[in-house]
């Protein structure tokens, strides 16, 4: 807890036994409730998760990562959370730094806060493949100019948030890969909402979770169709729904049903 507010840690997992241990391990003791949802993993994530002590929620089928956060900011909001930081379980950012991006929302002055693995100058040095580099500079440029807000990166997966902004978001409408979390951004910064940064160190090894090349790829086009969205929305030229007040948001009950299975199996998140 800081400032009063209740903090939770939700980590959206797949395949992620190798290095979930050493990330729950290093959050502070400031985080009140820890969850993870395993996308239907392949290992023994939600097992291990259980006997971490961690809440765990695992979905029916493999859904993706953007459906995978939507049903960890559902549990964590129906959980009593007020400021809920997102860490993924691959310990490719620094689990020790929550008390930091969560006291950032605490203090007032952020809605939203993002580690950024820019700031520092650390990406490169940290194992960061160049092409990855390259793009998240040209990406976020391009970003910057017309979101109207000034970044250092947009595709950081470790950031914090607002009971708030979780709320008042129309996160059902965005998509179930990669490209949510730009999505989120671009959301947050048409409603109007402080969105703050700070330095995180990152490590690219052989146990980190990358995505490859295609999907990067992929991802690029969506960051630039988010773009391209956000301004046609703003413009008036057209309305959409992922930046309409009145698109669908996040629910407590859609996935708040807990399904009892055998053994040391969790919890199944059920649409």
């Amino acid at each position: 807890m800081i400032n009063g507010k209740r903090i939770a840690v939700v980590m959206p997992a797949y395949n992620a036994e190798k290095t979930l241990e050493k990330t729950v391990r290093e959050l502070p003791d400031v985080v009140d409730i820890k969850i993870l949802v395993d996308d239907s993993s392949n290992d023994r994530t939600a097992a291990l998760s259980q006997q971490l002590g961690v809440q765990t929620f695992i979905h029916d089928r493999n859904y993706g990562y953007g459906r995978n956060q939507q049903t960890c900011y559902r549990e964590a909001l129906a959980a009593g959370a007020d400021i809920v930081v997102m860490v993924h379980p691959d310990y490719q950012y620094t689990p020790t730094l929550v008390s930091a991006i969560a006291g950032m929302v605490a203090s007032g002055v952020y809605d939203m806060v993002l580690a950024s693995r820019i700031l520092g100058g650390g990406a490169l040095k940290g194992g960061m493949p160049v092409y990855k580099y390259v793009s998240n500079r040209f990406l976020t440029a391009f970003q910057n100019l017309f979101l109207g807000i000034k970044l250092s990166e947009y595709h950081t997966g470790f950031r914090a948030f607002s009971r708030e902004l979780l709320e008042a978001l129309p996160l059902l409408e965005n998509s179930d890969d990669f490209v949510f979390d730009n999505q989120v951004i671009a959301q947050a910064a048409m409603f109007g909402y402080r969105i703050g940064e700070l330095s995180c160190p990152t490590r690219y090894d052989e146990e980190a979770s990358s995505i490859n090349f295609k999907r990067s790829v992929k991802y690029g086009l969506g960051v630039l169709s988010t773009t391209a969205h956000f301004v046609a929305h703003r413009m008036g030229l057209v309305r959409l729904p992922i930046f309409d007040k009145t698109g669908r948001k996040v629910t407590l009950q859609y996935y708040s049903r807990r399904v009892e299975v055998p053994d040391n199996r969790a919890p199944v998140a059920t649409s």
